[in-house]
């Protein structure tokens, strides 16, 4: 199994070497804070402070938001839909015809779109900055999650990469053997179709051989030994402060500000 692991530039900065489930901890008050707010302000005060504290994983923050662009299109849509099917208020900046889009249906949008995109940061920023394997022994040894759990969810965490490599090698072999010839949407949808039913097929018997590898290797039988034991140091508390400051500046200046909202209201 392979994974792709963090670059030596990440793994030496400071968010890199902090203890993985300090990292968790706080991109779980990150998350907490944008599920309970639905305002654009408190959304794009997190995602500022998110992306601030790319550079301590060692990161580039423009370069890392573009290779990022799924998220950022993915953001951009659900905006779109929901200024398309909100509720209108304020005035009229678009007239569709059918529909029209409003100050209020705008403002709805961005704030989607803002939440979403930082909710997806915050658990990119521990991916960005954590080895699979110091995750896995932070898991068992700090939080004390069952051994079985954890290795399966190691195990899961590596195959990412292989998955990747999997998909490209399936789309040159379907190419070369013609079946990648189709035209139009309804022609790629087929093929896309095809490749995913086979990666799927190949990803259960990877799966299969794998459990019972592990299962033959003793994996589950009883208690485990670690070979690692993870360090805690001053950097997990510097990462726990900016992101519990950034958890509780984003609605404490929408407050201020008179814009804050709650997801239920």
């Amino acid at each position: 199994m392979s994974a792709p692991a963090i670059g030596p530039a990440a793994r030496c900065s400071l968010l890199g070497r902090a203890h993985p489930v300090a990292k968790l901890a706080g991109a779980l008050a990150l998350t907490v804070t944008l599920l309970l707010s639905a305002d654009p302000v408190t959304s794009g005060i997190v995602l500022l402070g998110e992306v601030l504290l790319l550079t301590l994983a060692g990161r580039r923050p423009p370069a890392q938001l573009l290779r990022a662009w799924p998220l950022l299109l993915a953001a951009l849509v659900s905006g779109w839909g929901t200024a398309l099917l909100a509720e209108d208020s304020g005035p009229v900046l678009l007239d569709l015809g059918i529909t029209e889009i409003s100050a209020g249906s705008v403002a709805a949008g961005a704030a989607i779109a803002l939440r979403g995109l930082a909710l997806a940061l915050s658990g990119l920023l521990v991916v960005l900055s954590t080895d699979p394997t110091d995750l896995a022994d932070g898991l068992a040894q700090t939080v004390r999650l069952p051994a079985r759990f954890v290795l399966a969810s190691l195990a899961a965490l590596r195959l990412v990469g292989v998955m990747l490599t999997e998909w490209t090698t399936l789309a040159m072999a379907r190419r070369a053997r013609g079946a990648g010839s189709g035209h139009g949407p309804v022609g790629a949808l087929r093929e896309f179709g095809g490749q995913a039913f086979t990666l799927l097929v190949q990803s259960l018997r990877r799966a299969t051989r794998l459990s019972v590898t592990m299962e033959a290797r003793g994996f589950g039988a009883g208690p485990r030994t670690w070979a690692r034991v993870p360090e805690h140091s001053w950097r997990d508390a510097v990462v726990l402060a900016g992101c519990a400051a950034v958890a509780v500046a984003g609605p404490a200046v929408s407050v201020l500000l008179g814009t804050h909202r709650f997801i239920w209201a």
